[in-house]
């Protein structure tokens, strides 16, 4: 077995990660097809940083990060296969998101579904703070909770 390596997603990354996603919750639950996926990352998407993490040659998990989103950036993706769940990829994965952040802002932002119940354990346990729901955003009936996890104030005072 190979050490994971966090990498830039290319093209030749896309139906791994098309695949990855569209076998796995929370995105089924929420409606998110194939046909979403595709349109989502054709092109790759523009005006965000975009990550892969690779196991044994085989894509492993997805960070999407769109940058200048209120006073920090946002995490727009992040999920990790099914496969390779309580493996520390994840963590991985976000502590290389985290790095190339926190070296240009002070805020990170993430939502998770109410539902989600370990990706919310997941990221508490990565030092992030509820910061408060947003009902019916995606699904009728369900909530998308805004995170935060900040390396201080935006300002100095």
């Amino acid at each position: 077995m190979t050490d994971p390596i966090v990498r830039p997603m290319t093209m030749e990354d896309r139906v791994a990660v098309m695949d990855l996603l569209t076998d796995s919750d929370p995105w089924k639950r929420l409606a998110y097809r194939a046909h979403d996926w595709d349109s989502y990352f054709t092109p790759l998407p523009q005006g965000r940083d975009s990550y892969v993490v690779v196991q044994n040659g085989r894509v492993a998990g997805i960070a999407v990060v769109r940058q200048k989103f209120l006073l920090g950036d946002y995490i727009e993706l992040l999920a990790v296969a099914d496969w390779v769940r309580g493996k520390g990829l994840g963590r991985q994965l976000l502590a290389h998101v985290e790095a190339a952040v926190f070296a240009r802002t002070k805020n990170l932002f993430a939502c998770v579904s109410d539902f989600n119940d370990q990706a919310r354990h997941f990221y508490n346990k990565q030092g992030y703070q509820e910061i408060g729901p947003m009902p019916n955003l995606l699904i009728p009936g369900s909530a998308e909770i805004l995170l935060r996890k900040t390396i201080g104030p935006a300002r100095k005072s």
